[in-house]
């Protein structure tokens, strides 16, 4: 069994006392989530002890998450590379000759949070005379309003749509119905991006990909991409998302759902049931989170010393990504990596097979 790793812990004082904290999420926790999604998050914190990542970029998570991303990720004078956009422009040429056959392209963006990953890759696309339109679709609306700025001030005259969905519990058929990209023609193709290395967050990562299938005909491609290598043998240091953005969560978390700082503590680290690195909210009181939706009352109880998940990251290892392609009706078409090799980016079809 591998050793579980614990780095960037944050310290707090442990009570003696055996009464429950309650408490309850506040107004804004209630304001940004459907019902269904309250629902869904008791569920997750009875049954598995989680609230799903995809939660945290609603409401003020949008802007934080943003903020994130402009402070850490946007290319500047002292950092002149991008993960994502630079996967993007190394593997252009691949993705151009696999479209070949069609004339024009819809882009449909799952998790665009603000697009900027794609900005440089619609550019090309547009010069040549591909694009037909672009449908940023993200679980936030927060997300999509910010995506909307930035997609027509960059791109004004290219046709913009928006969908809110969760792909990795929906199909996006009904998406493409209304924006009639539901149609196989032979000019016409689907590219499906997912990228920001999202796959990696799912909890569910083959239903999200069974669900991509299900939406896409034999001229469409998904391209996503995702972290590499050996889950088990990370160093225990936090970097990048791991460190910054789970901090952010961390911080919102606790104000949404109404937990005190002394009561809790961050813990990073490596969880062998999932093979994946994963931050938890480590209680170090009983508490008592009282839930009021619609007038059902709902009380979750969680102990001193469990763990709550709040982010999870998953790296591929080759073997392991082809099987769950094929699992899910999928084939790899064309597989690019970064210069160390810590990241790819797929790009695969509809296998011949199905």
């Amino acid at each position: 069994m591998a050793t579980n790793f614990h780095a960037n812990s944050q310290p707090s004082s442990s009570s003696n006392i055996s009464l429950p904290r309650n408490v309850h999420p506040s107004d804004e926790f209630y304001s940004i989530f459907s019902e269904e999604e309250v629902l869904e998050i008791i569920h997750a914190l009875e049954v598995k002890r989680e609230i799903p990542l995809k939660y945290s970029y609603k409401g003020k998570g949008a802007t934080s998450w943003n903020n994130f991303y402009l402070k850490h990720l946007i290319p500047r004078w002292y950092r002149s590379s991008n993960l994502e956009i630079d996967l993007l422009r190394n593997n252009f040429s691949f993705i151009n000759s696999l479209t070949q056959e069609v004339e024009q392209l819809n882009i449909i963006d799952v998790g665009s949070g603000n697009s900027y990953p794609v900005k440089e890759f619609i550019s090309k696309l547009l010069k040549l005379g591909k694009i037909n339109k672009y449908i940023a679709v993200d679980i936030s609306e927060e997300m999509l309003a910010i995506s909307r700025d930035n997609f027509t001030k960059w791109f004004p005259k290219t046709k913009f749509s928006s969908y809110s969905i969760d792909v990795e519990n929906n199909s996006l058929n009904k998406l493409l119905v209304e924006h009639e990209a539901n149609l196989e023609t032979a000019n016409t193709a689907n590219v499906f991006l997912h990228l920001g290395v999202t796959i990696s967050n799912h909890k569910n990562r083959s239903q999200a990909l069974k669900n991509f299938r299900d939406s896409m005909g034999k001229n469409d491609l998904l391209i996503f991409t995702s972290e590499s290598g050996s889950n088990a043998k990370w160093d225990g240091i936090a970097r990048g998302g791991f460190k910054y953005h789970v901090d952010r969560v961390y911080a919102g978390i606790k104000e949404k759902i109404g937990i005190q700082a002394e009561d809790c503590e961050l813990v990073r680290k490596y969880d062998v049931e999932t093979d994946s690195k994963v931050a938890n909210i480590k209680l170090n009181h009983n508490y008592s989170i009282e839930f009021d939706i619609k007038g059902i009352n709902k009380k979750v109880e969680i102990s001193e010393g469990e763990e709550i998940t709040i982010w999870r990251h998953h790296a591929y290892e080759l073997p392991e990504l082809l099987q769950e392609l094929s699992q899910a009706g999928l084939e790899l078409a064309h597989l690019g990596t970064n210069k160390n090799k810590s990241h790819l980016l797929v790009i695969c079809q509809v296998a011949s097979n199905t």
